[in-house]
């Protein structure tokens, strides 16, 4: 049970696709950045998945292009789709965020190493805010896109600017502790 497999199987819930065209919703979605998913995984769930029987593929040609796998859901599948909603949605709300393993060795640096981290964080942070606000901008004019996927975008959004008005507090926190040290002399 994995988070990949219920966002392959909520794509494949809405429309039969390839593969290829699952991987290309979900970067659209921009799924990959707000839960782990690679493309190799996604074409590596797709044939555990119909191995399993959650899905089904059927070979489709289009025109003169080679045949293509194109994958729906079975009833088990809707079944497993439905399970992982509500067994995913009952776990305990983890936030794990990459840079966290720098933060909690951000005091074994020197001060100067320290800021440039913070300064590397806070530079990520501010590209992640700038393509979220883009993103939500774009896509409120977009009459198609779910309330759930905005949503997604706002909650990530909120999250950017509360680890920004952190580094802030972070900064604020350093300055003053090395006002406060003994100057040798």
């Amino acid at each position: 049970m994995s988070t990949i497999d219920l966002i392959v199987l909520g794509i494949l819930r809405k429309d039969s696709l390839s593969a290829y065209d699952i991987q290309k919703q979900v970067e659209y979605r921009s799924i990959s950045q707000w839960v782990k998913i690679s493309t190799p995984s996604i074409y590596k769930k797709v044939l555990q998945l119909e191995e399993k029987g959650f899905i089904r593929s059927q070979m489709i040609r289009e025109g003169k292009m080679p045949e293509k796998a194109v994958y729906s859901l079975t009833d088990a599948g809707e079944m497993e789709f439905e399970r992982l909603m509500l067994i995913i949605s009952d776990k305990p709300v983890n936030i794990f965020l990459d840079f966290n393993a720098v933060i909690v060795n951000l005091d074994s640096l020197p001060p100067d190493k320290r800021s440039f981290c913070l300064d590397n964080i806070e530079h990520q942070v501010t590209i992640l805010r700038s393509h979220l606000e883009e993103n939500i901008h774009q896509k409120d004019y977009i009459s198609k896109i779910p309330q759930t996927a905005i949503a997604i975008l706002q909650q990530q959004y909120i999250l950017a600017q509360t680890i920004e008005a952190w580094i802030t507090k972070m900064r604020e926190q350093n300055s003053s502790v090395k006002k406060e040290l003994p100057h040798s002399s």
